[in-house]
């Protein structure tokens, strides 16, 4: 055979684009575990901000009672002060 058979250059782009296409492939997979992993991360951060969301809103709602009930006082008291 010949140093520059056509066929030896064949069998060589044929080796290197199925390394490369098997390298890609682990690539991917591996990609694909990444992304996977975000995903759950993802999740747990929104869960855990929509909770957190939720308890915001309830100290919220919690404070403006305080306030209703300590303006509702301090109006009982003006009223001792004024009798």
């Amino acid at each position: 055979m010949k140093e520059n058979d056509p066929l030896d250059h064949l069998e060589e782009r044929i080796q290197k684009a199925v390394a490369l296409v098997t390298r890609l492939r682990d690539e991917n997979a591996s990609n694909e575990k990444v992304i996977d992993a975000l995903r759950v991360d993802l999740e747990e951060s929104q869960n855990n901000n929509a909770k957190l969301a939720a308890e915001a809103e309830s100290l919220r709602q919690e404070r403006q009672l305080v306030r209703t009930r300590l303006e509702k006082l301090l109006g009982h008291i003006d009223q001792l002060g004024a009798a």
